[in-house]
């Protein structure tokens, strides 16, 4: 027999975990401790980067979560469920129809029985990574954490591990900044898929297993999707059909991630949700983060789609899989990852060059990189993950110092790889790029010293034509110039044609040279 909506929903208030607020959320409010900020854009006026972040430049993040325990790359909890997809036939095939097994059921395999926090922190440092960045919540609407409003943790279920709680204390031990990311807002939404059925073969209009409400806790009651303007398509970021009781939960979940954790950044993937919901976890971070710091905000928060409200830009500006085409007033962030975001056992890495490429071509722009090395299932990284950390490990121990701490110069870049159509300009533009070569140059400064980055290894000679003197650049007399990582002395001859560098024959490293420049 159907249930009625209101049997539903007093299904759904009893499941364990759950929290409503007040006569299903109507009259709800976010509530925070004062402070020197509320949760509103009057109070929440932008907040600059703190030291820590400028000078950082690196970070690694954990994309990690029981959607890696199949190994079938992206939003695996989602597309199970969509007939058809490559997802939906790996899962019929490898655990059966959605309606008999679905992602609930995927949580208990989820054991990461060979996840070592302190062993992943150990390479991270080593390879140069300032700040280390774990999830907290992905869409599939499951805790890292021991959550307080969220049964469907990773403390109650699957590895029965504090994952969050664990990598913190990994990073902190070693002295790095820590952070968390949070995707839940969407899920209310992104998960209505489950609440489908077939629409063709054997098993064709069985619900599958997000439409019994004894799981409503977890793929939420069941409700129409919004579509996007113009589409066809749905919008699941949309904040249409979104009760008051799911941005309560939502505030609640995410202030609970805050209140135990307190990172020192905090990333939500897509804008700030659901207006004063949205904006007084903001305001509860910098609030925790100034009691912390002496009254000044340390904590760092960015999200992708960093749209203003009322006029307020809150936060750091979080590019996804892109960089932005010139040098920025104010620190930012590109957020991508070596292959997908969560483990896919078929998907093709970048490469140690990719990623340094893309390391000193974000750092000339004023930007950091967060890098994700997504952890299949059992939390170890695989053989290939571990050849290109070795790469990137092996180049910053040659060339970090000029990496952090650094600032622009006037111009981020010089050659082919400068052009229009290779610079970047927002979110998802890295898939157009190509390897940097060595006509490629990147400038980077530390005080009155310049790092030029020769993007490739020339064979005996390096020409840097931005370094011409006088031009454009008003290019001064250069009186040194070092070869980072060689402890011999080089010549160089700065002409009309550009500054000129003669190369030993063993070369310091790999991938991109660095010089050190003084007097330009």
């Amino acid at each position: 027999m159907a249930l009625s909506r209101r049997d539903a929903l007093g299904i759904l208030a009893a499941a364990p975990g759950l929290r409503l607020a007040q006569a299903q959320g109507q009259d709800a409010k976010p509530e925070i401790p004062k402070g020197e900020f509320a949760g509103t854009s009057e109070s929440l006026r932008p907040v600059a980067a703190p030291d820590w972040f400028r000078d950082a430049k690196f970070g690694i993040w954990a994309h990690w979560g029981p959607q890696s325990q199949t190994e079938a790359g992206d939003w695996y909890a989602k597309r199970m469920y969509e007939e058809g997809s490559k997802q939906y036939q790996f899962h019929v095939k490898t655990y059966g129809h959605p309606s008999k097994f679905g992602f609930k059921d995927i949580i208990p395999t989820w054991k990461a029985e060979q996840f070592d926090a302190e062993h992943l922190m150990d390479l991270y440092q080593k390879a140069g990574a300032k700040y280390f960045v774990s999830m907290g919540v992905h869409h599939d609407n499951f805790d890292l954490w021991n959550s307080k409003f969220n049964r469907w943790n990773s403390v109650n279920m699957g590895p029965k591990k504090d994952v969050v709680g664990m990598f913190q204390k990994a990073a902190q031990k070693r002295g790095l900044k820590f952070g968390v990311s949070e995707h839940l807002a969407v899920s209310y939404h992104w998960y209505q898929t489950s609440h489908l059925s077939d629409k063709a073969g054997p098993q064709k209009g069985v619900p599958y297993d997000g439409a019994d409400p004894k799981f409503w806790d977890y793929y939420h009651e069941g409700h129409e999707v919004p579509v996007r303007p113009g589409s066809t398509r749905t919008d699941d970021w949309s904040p249409v059909n979104v009760p008051v009781k799911w941005k309560q939960h939502y505030f609640n979940r995410i202030k609970d991630l805050v209140d135990n954790y307190h990172p020192d950044l905090l990333y939500t993937d897509g804008p700030i949700f659901f207006q004063e919901w949205g904006l007084s976890l903001i305001a509860h971070l910098y609030n925790e983060s100034a009691k912390k710091n002496k009254g000044k905000v340390g904590a760092v928060y960015c999200s992708k789609l960093n749209r203003e409200i009322n006029g307020v830009l809150a936060g750091i500006l979080d590019v996804e899989r892109g960089l932005l085409d010139k040098i920025a007033d104010q620190p930012w962030q590109t957020d991508t990852c070596i292959g997908g975001w969560h483990y896919n056992r078929e998907i093709k890495y970048k490469s140690a060059k990719t990623v340094v490429d893309l390391l000193v071509d974000i750092v000339s722009r004023n930007g950091n990189l967060l890098l994700n090395f997504p952890l299949p299932g059992n939390g170890m990284l695989d053989s290939e993950e571990l050849k290109t950390l070795d790469g990137i490990t092996k180049w910053m121990a040659v060339n970090h110092e000029g990496i952090y701490g650094t600032r622009p110069w006037k111009i981020f870049g010089d050659g082919p790889g400068t052009g229009a159509s290779a610079q970047g300009g927002g979110n998802f533009n890295e898939r157009n790029r190509k390897d940097l070569g060595p006509q490629d140059a990147r400038f980077i400064s530390k005080g009155s010293t310049l790092y030029a980055f020769v993007m490739g290894v020339p064979d005996k000679e390096a020409l840097i034509p931005a370094l011409a003197p006088g031009g454009a650049n008003n290019v001064g007399k250069i009186r040194n110039v070092e070869l980072v990582g060689f402890k011999g002395k080089v010549k160089f001859t700065q002409e009309a044609a550009g500054l000129k560098v003669e190369l030993p024959e063993a070369k310091p490293c790999e991938h991109a040279l660095a010089f050190k420049i003084v007097g330009a």
